[in-house]
C-alpha cells in the first residue's frame, strides 16, 4: 500500500508540476515498469474485452477503454460480442462523416469537431477514440471512403492535424487509422499492396506523417492489408523504420481488431497493443480467448522458454503506459458532456459548411433554382425574391432513411437524427409551403447492425389497391413548383460500408432512370446526393441543381434545409474528383491487378495488387490524361460571387509572398476557398501538372473584401527521390496556380528556382 501511495503521488506531480518537470514522465514510466511482473506486462499489451485492455490493478494503474468511431461515440456492446449491451445511457450526437469534414476545407471545423467528439467520449468514460481515418481515395468503390478525407494528401494533412489536437486537448487519445495503404475493403485481410516509394511518400503517407510530427497523435492503428509481404499491424518497414525511426512516434501502435496475425512478427515489428475478438479477432474461439492472443500466452511462453528476450516487451509496455498516463491517469481530464446544445450546434455547423453545391443553373423560370426562396441576380448583384414557391415534392428513400445505423464500425446509436424530409418540411412550413413526399424507389426494407435495426417495410407502396405509385409520383411532380430528389447511397452492404466494397459506380435501385423521369415531369428538379464517395451522374448535364450532401449525422435534415432554402450559403468544396465513368479513375485501367487484386503465386489463398497509376491519383491523373471530370477536385459553388485581385512581393529570405484580395460582389454573405497549386514545367521525372500546396477559406459579408497572404517556399515543392530517400526540389521553372478549384484557375505565373533561391 505504501508503494501504491508513493507511486500515485509521483504520477499526480507529473501532471500538476510546471511543464519543465513533465520531462520526468519517462522516469515515472520506468518506475512503474520496474514494479511490474511478467504476467502484468503481458496483460497490458492485449485486450481483455471487445474494447478494453487491462491496466495493473496491483499498482493502481487503470486500463484503457476504446471506442469507435470517427463520427461519434459508439454504443456499448457486450463484453465479447458486437451486439448492443442494452444500456439506456449510451446514445450520442452523430457528427458528419469525415468526407463532409474534409469538404469544409476549414481546419477550424476540424478543431471544433475533435473537441466536441472528445467531450462526448469523456462523458462516456472513453480514453481512446479510434479515429480519424486518413487513407486516400484511390477508387470510388472503396466501402470506407466516407470515413476518410478524400484524394489529396495535402488536404487530408491540413484537416487531420486540428482534429487530433481537438480530441487530445481534452485528455482523450486520437488513434489515426488505418496505417497504411488501406484503400479498399475487398480482400482487405488478404491483399499485399505493391506501390512505389514515390507514391508511398507523396500520396499515401503525408497525412499520417502530419498526424505524428505536427499533431503529436498518441496512438495509431495498423491496417488489415499487407505491404512488402508483411501484415501492416506488425510491419517492420512501416512501423519500425518509418513511424518510429523517421518520424519519432512515441505513442502506442494498436492493431485493428483481428489485424495481428502471428506472434514472432508482432514481437519484433512494432505492434504494442493487440485488440480483436476471440482467437483470431473475428470468429469463434475458446472462453479464455484473450489469453491466447498472439501477444498473450504464446508470447509469454516464448519468453519463459528463453526463445525471446524481454527488451521488445518492455518497449511495448512503455508505449502503453505512456498512453495511459496521457489519458486515463491524466488528472486534468474533464468530465465531458453528452447531447449538449453546443454539440448539436457544432454538428449542424460542420454539416452545412461541408455541403457542396455542385450545380445551380437556371430552370424553367429562367432563374437559378437554388435557394428555393430567392436567388442572386448576377447582373444586378442583389438578392431577389422569386415567384413564391407554394408546393414542393420530395422524392427518394434517403429522405427518410436513418443514416447513422450501418456502415460497419462507424455505426452509431443516436439520441436523435433529423431526416431530410423532416428538416425540409419544418423549414418549408415557415414560408407556408406545402410539402408532399413519395419514396420513389425501394432500396432497403431493413437496415441492421449490432442488434439495432431500422424497419422500412411500412414505407413500401401498397400495390394491392390498384394504384401505380410511379404515376402518382409523376403526377405530383408535374403539379408541384419544385421537386427535390434525395437519393444516393446508404450504409448498407456494398454501398458505403466497412467490410465490402461497392459493386458498381452507378447509383443503385434504378435511381438514374427515376431522376430522368422526374426531370421530364418537372425541370425544376434539385438532386441531393447523399453518399460518402463519388457516384456516376449521367443526368448531370440536364438537372439544373445538384447538391452533394454526405452522411451528415444527427442534424442532417436541418443542415440540408439550411442550404436549400438559403439560410446558409453553401461553401463546401469537393475533397475528390467526380468522374464520368469508373475507368476515369486510373486504378481501374489495369484489370484486377490494379483493383481488387489477383491471386498471389507466393502466398496460397492470398492476393496482391499493384498501384500502377503510381502518384497519379484523382485530379493528378485527370490533368495528365486530359480527362474532364463531371465535377473537379476542389469544386463548389456559392449563392454569391467573388472577384479576385492578385499581386506579389519579394521577401528578404528569397521567398515570395502572394497576396490575393477576395471581394464578395453580391448582397449575400458567403465563404470562398482560395486554392494554390504548383507544377514543375519541365520535370526530369514524371510529375503532376499541378499539386495542391496551400489553401485558405475566407468569410465575407456582402460587399466586403479581405486580403489573403500565401508565402511561396519552393522547398515544399519537391518530389520523393527514391535513391536519396528524401524530397528534392530541382532547379527550373515552376508554375503557381491560384483558383477556386483544380480546374477553375483565375491566376497563374511562372517562376525560376535554383540554389535555394527563386527568381
Amino acid at each position: 500500500m505504501k508503494h501504491f501511495s508513493l507511486l500515485l503521488a509521483a504520477l499526480c506531480s507529473l501532471f500538476l508540476a510546471p511543464c519543465s518537470l513533465r520531462a520526468q514522465s519517462e522516469q515515472q514510466i520506468e518506475d512503474i515498469l520496474s514494479r511490474m511482473t511478467l504476467d502484468e506486462k503481458i496483460a497490458v499489451i492485449h485486450a481483455q474485452s471487445k474494447f478494453s485492455s487491462p491496466g495493473v490493478p496491483r499498482l493502481g494503474i487503470p486500463g484503457l477503454w476504446c471506442s469507435d468511431g470517427p463520427h461519434g461515440v459508439r454504443a456499448e456492446v457486450l463484453w465479447d460480442e458486437w451486439n448492443q449491451a442494452g444500456w439506456t445511457s449510451d446514445s450520442c450526437v452523430a457528427f458528419p462523416a469525415l468526407t463532409c469534414l474534409a469538404a469544409t476545407w476549414n481546419p477550424e471545423m476540424s478543431r471544433l469537431y475533435g473537441e466536441n467528439l472528445a467531450e462526448e467520449a469523456l462523458y462516456r468514460g472513453k480514453n481512446v477514440m479510434l479515429a480519424p481515418g486518413v487513407n486516400i481515395f484511390r477508387t470510388p468503390l472503396n466501402g470506407r471512403n466516407f470515413e476518410y478525407m478524400g484524394e489529396d494528401p495535402y488536404l487530408a494533412s491540413r484537416m487531420v492535424v486540428p482534429y487530433i489536437q481537438g480530441v487530445q486537448s481534452k485528455g482523450v487519445a486520437a488513434c489515426v487509422k488505418h496505417f497504411a495503404l488501406n484503400n479498399q475493403e475487398t480482400y482487405r485481410h488478404l491483399v499485399d499492396v505493391k506501390v512505389s516509394d514515390r507514391a508511398l511518400y507523396e500520396i499515401y503517407l503525408p497525412a499520417f506523417k502530419a498526424a505524428v510530427t505536427e499533431a503529436g497523435v498518441w496512438s495509431i492503428m495498423g491496417s488489415y492489408n499487407r505491404y512488402k509481404g508483411q501484415y501492416n499491424c506488425h510491419n517492420e518497414y512501416l512501423l519500425n523504420d518509418i513511424l518510429r525511426g523517421e518520424w519519432g512516434f512515441d505513442g502506442a501502435v494498436i492493431s485493428d481488431w483481428g489485424g495481428c496475425q502471428e506472434t514472432p512478427q508482432a514481437i519484433t515489428n512494432g505492434l504494442d497493443l493487440e485488440f480483436g475478438t476471440w482467437t483470431d479477432g473475428l470468429t469463434m474461439g475458446t472462453t479464455n480467448s484473450y489469453d491466447i492472443y498472439y501477444l498473450a500466452n504464446p508470447y509469454k511462453k516464448l519468453i519463459q522458454e528463453g526463445k525471446v528476450g524481454t527488451e521488445e516487451l518492455d518497449n511495448k509496455v512503455r508505449n502503453v503506459l505512456r498512453l495511459i498516463l496521457r489519458t486515463s491517469m491524466n488528472p486534468n481530464r474533464g468530465f465531458g458532456s453528452l447531447h449538449s446544445d453546443e454539440h448539436y450546434a457544432a454538428a449542424r455547423k460542420i454539416a452545412t459548411e461541408g455541403i457542396v453545391l455542385l450545380k445551380n443553373d437556371v430552370a424553367k423560370d429562367k432563374q437559378p433554382l437554388l435557394p428555393i426562396v430567392g436567388y442572386v441576380d448576377e447582373e444586378e448583384k442583389v438578392f431577389n425574391h422569386k415567384k413564391p414557391v407554394e408546393t414542393i415534392l420530395v422524392v427518394g428513400e434517403n429522405a427518410i432513411l436513418p443514416m447513422t445505423i450501418g456502415g460497419g464500425s462507424s455505426s452509431l446509436k443516436v439520441q436523435r437524427e433529423i431526416s431530410p424530409l423532416q428538416g425540409i418540411s419544418e423549414r418549408a412550413a415557415k414560408d407556408g409551403i406545402e410539402v408532399y413526399y413519395s419514396r420513389g424507389y425501394v432500396g432497403v426494407e431493413r437496415l441492421e447492425q449490432d442488434n439495432m435495426s431500422v424497419d422500412m417495410s411500412e414505407e413500401k407502396y401498397d400495390y394491392e389497391n390498384g394504384e401505380d405509385p410511379k404515376e402518382e409520383m409523376l403526377f405530383l411532380a408535374r403539379a408541384c413548383d419544385v421537386v427535390i430528389f434525395i437519393g444516393g447511397l446508404n450504409k448498407d452492404g456494398h454501398q458505403d460500408c466497412e467490410g465490402v466494397d461497392r459493386k458498381e459506380y452507378e447509383l443503385p435501385y434504378g435511381q438514374n432512370e427515376l431522376i430522368e423521369a422526374l426531370y421530364k415531369a418537372n425541370p425544376n428538379l434539385v438532386v441531393v446526393n447523399i453518399s460518402g464517395t463519388a457516384v456516376a451522374m449521367p443526368w448531370a448535364k440536364k438537372v439544373p441543381a445538384i447538391v452533394q450532401a454526405w452522411y451528415l449525422g444527427s442534424e442532417a435534415g436541418h443542415a440540408i434545409a439550411d442550404v436549400l432554402f438559403g439560410d446558409v450559403n453553401p461553401s463546401g468544396k469537393l475533397p475528390f474528383s467526380i468522374m464520368e465513368k469508373l475507368t476515369d479513375y486510373p486504378a481501374h485501367q489495369y484489370g484486377e491487378l490494379g483493383y481488387p487484386g489477383i491471386p498471389d503465386p507466393n502466398a496460397e489463398g492470398k492476393f496482391y495488387e499493384e498501384y500502377k497509376e503510381d502518384i497519379f491519383v484523382g485530379y493528378r491523373y485527370a490533368d495528365k490524361a486530359k480527362v474532364k471530370p463531371i465535377f473537379p477536385f476542389g469544386h463548389g459553388l456559392s449563392y454569391t460571387s467573388f472577384a479576385y485581385f492578385v499581386w506579389y512581393e519579394d521577401n528578404a529570405d528569397g521567398t515570395k509572398t502572394v497576396k490575393i484580395t477576395v471581394v464578395n460582389e453580391c448582397k449575400v454573405a458567403g465563404s470562398e476557398v482560395v486554392q494554390m497549386y504548383v507544377g514543375e514545367d519541365k520535370p526530369t521525372v514524371p510529375r503532376p501538372v499541378k499539386e495542391l500546396k496551400a489553401f485558405q477559406k475566407v468569410y465575407l459579408e456582402p460587399g466586403e473584401s479581405k486580403t489573403l497572404t500565401f508565402t511561396l517556399d519552393p522547398k515544399d515543392w519537391g518530389y520523393w527521390d527514391e535513391d536519396e530517400h528524401t524530397f528534392v526540389t530541382n532547379p527550373g521553372y515552376y508554375t503557381v496556380y491560384f483558383g477556386s478549384s483544380s480546374r477553375n484557375i483565375f491566376w497563374r505565373y511562372r517562376r525560376y528556382y535554383s540554389l535555394g533561391k527563386d527568381y
